[in-house]
């Protein structure tokens, strides 16, 4: 186990992408590793559409759930215009590990607020200000070509496996074992998402 800090993670995105779920198998895979981890869903909203948040915190000792503002290693954004809602939490040297697809939430179809035009180009510009890495996935058109948009959530994990502080395998094994006593065909494309979730972080500066 590790002797460094807490690995601050902040996982955010819309209702329906699995955010929760990334973020649990996150907690758990951690946990088996002899990590103390805290989790917390600090603005989540249930319904589908909504957007949700979660900080997970990994460390020797863990004390509380919550990531200081300006505290965050790891950003892992399942939609774009909300990597760029968050990208402000991060600390200089943190790193941003968003999907490109784009998802208009209730917030903005009600009026509230505009969805960026070029959110890639503003969160690359973000990063490159702050000093934060920025990787960008196309996980939801991964998502498609294996037939399965609920994949994304996978794909994520894949991307943010290397930034992890344990093997990437033992990640990969967490989520494959949710599905290999009862659907083991969905456990050979959650395999095949995980691995295109890495390959496509490898190549997404």
């Amino acid at each position: 186990m590790s002797a460094l800090p807490a690995l601050n993670i902040l996982v955010c995105g819309i209702g329906g992408q699995g955010v929760m779920t990334a973020a649990e198998v996150l907690a758990q895979t951690a946990i088996d590793h002899g990590f103390d981890v805290k989790k917390s869903e600090v603005a989540g909203m249930a319904q589908r559409g909504g957007v949700v948040t979660s900080h997970v915190r990994i460390g020797p000792r863990v004390l509380s759930p919550v990531i200081a503002p300006g505290a965050v290693d790891l950003l892992a954004a399942f939609e774009i215009a909300e990597a760029l809602r968050w990208c402000d939490q991060l600390r200089p040297g943190g790193r941003i590990v968003a999907s490109s697809q784009r998802l208009v939430p209730p917030v903005v179809s009600g009026g509230l607020y505009a969805y960026p035009e070029d959110a890639v180009g503003l969160l690359r510009t973000a990063g490159a200000t702050a000093g934060v890495e920025v990787r960008v996935v196309a996980a939801g058109e991964i998502a498609a070509g294996l037939g399965d948009r609920k994949l994304i959530n996978t794909i994520m994990l894949g991307a943010l496996a290397d930034a992890l502080p344990f093997p990437a395998a033992t990640l990969e094994a967490k989520i494959v074992e949710r599905f290999q006593a009862r659907k083991p065909a969905l456990a050979a494309l959650n395999r095949e998402a995980f691995a295109a979730g890495r390959e496509a972080a490898d190549s997404g500066h």
